[in-house]
């Protein structure tokens, strides 16, 4: 698949995802960890959406930027490879910090635990290989 068309469908699942983090049917409150047991100061619209990955407000607004970034990346290849790379990087860096007991919360900003952890460490992996490896044809480049 190009990168450019992954690229594109990166930022419609971010978006999709963003926005159902605001929405209250597809978030659960008492699916998992309290906010407070988490030490989580933003707590509003905070649940698990779809049950499994904790979200609150700013966590889909930041899913929403990385979504309106990927749909724009997504007009040239360059533009792609370093939204990539860029989301590789962050992604990766957001793992370590949900594995590490302090960091879980992005300092009470955003809930990064649970679920989030192997979530992020698998768009971390599959943005690298679109980012540096994957090899588009003449045609994907055009």
């Amino acid at each position: 698949m190009s990168t450019r068309t992954f690229a594109m469908i990166f930022g419609i699942v971010f978006l999709i995802v963003g926005a159902g983090g605001f929405v209250p049917g597809l978030t659960d409150m008492h699916a998992g960890m309290h906010p407070a047991d988490a030490r989580i100061t933003m707590t509003t619209m905070f649940g698990y959406e779809l049950k499994l990955f904790p979200v609150n407000a700013l966590h889909s607004v930041v899913h929403l930027l990385f979504g309106v970034w990927g749909i724009l990346a997504a007009r040239s290849l360059g533009g792609a490879r370093m939204y990539f790379r860029a989301v590789a990087v962050i992604y990766a860096v957001l793992t370590v910090m949900g594995l590490v007991e302090g960091l879980q919360t992005t300092f009470g900003l955003i809930p990064l635990y649970g679920n989030d952890v192997w979530l992020h460490a698998v768009l971390a992996i599959v943005a690298a290989y679109f980012g540096w490896m994957n090899r588009d044809t003449a045609a994907d480049r055009a």
